[in-house]
């Protein structure tokens, strides 16, 4: 099986197919405040190769077709300000969208800080795939998540700090100061979102 090959040969296809998926999602969200981005893109080569040719805790190969088993060669992502836009972008996705699955991301312990946020794999929507495309070459899903501005940028930072192969493994303090930044974004989000709500139920003031 030449994986590169046939990741590179349906490459073409899932950048089409990310552009349509973007352009559909914002259809959809016009009605929706404080949507800050709605992106969607295929995952590099690189990447996907990367994720690939990963290996479990045996020593064994993850996925023995990753072609079909990685979920997220296309991935597409709301930005929201406060983390009840979640809820309210979640809703208006799901009555066009079909999940093959959903969760909501929240580590394990309260005594962690890390990725946190809302994520579904969906199948695509018909109307995004091209009659002539090789069945084949055609993904049946993405990855869809919704996250606030502050879940976004730690995510983000996190997986170019933490995920650097020439960094090596990081030391404990800079373990402990990623868990730091985590946590002040947390706080960061909390506050922000208990600021929206409270600023929101204020009865409007009369003049006159």
């Amino acid at each position: 099986m030449n994986v590169r090959g046939d990741y590179e040969r349906r490459y073409p296809i899932l950048l089409d197919i990310a552009d349509g998926l973007a352009s559909l999602m914002s259809e959809h969200l016009t009605a929706c405040e404080r949507v800050d981005r709605i992106s969607a893109r295929a995952k590099s080569v690189h990447r996907f190769m990367s994720k690939a040719e990963k290996l479990d805790d045996n020593g064994s190969a993850k996925y023995e077709d990753p072609l079909s088993q990685i979920q997220d060669q296309v991935g597409a992502r709301v930005t929201v300000f406060y983390k009840s836009d979640v809820h309210a972008v979640k809703q208006v996705l799901m009555r066009y969208f079909r999940p093959v699955e959903s969760r909501d991301l929240v580590p394990a312990s309260e005594w962690e800080f890390g990725y946190f946020g809302w994520h579904a794999v969906c199948f695509f929507p018909s109307e995004l795939i091209k009659s002539d495309w090789p069945s084949l070459d055609t993904p049946q899903f993405f990855e869809l998540q919704v996250k606030t501005l502050f879940q976004h940028a730690w995510s983000e930072a996190n997986h170019d700090l933490g995920y650097k192969p020439e960094s090596g493994d990081l030391t404990s303090d800079q373990k402990r100061m990623l868990a730091f930044a985590s946590a002040q974004a947390w706080g960061a989000d909390r506050a922000f979102d208990d600021l929206f709500q409270e600023l929101s139920s204020r009865p409007a003031l009369q003049i006159g």
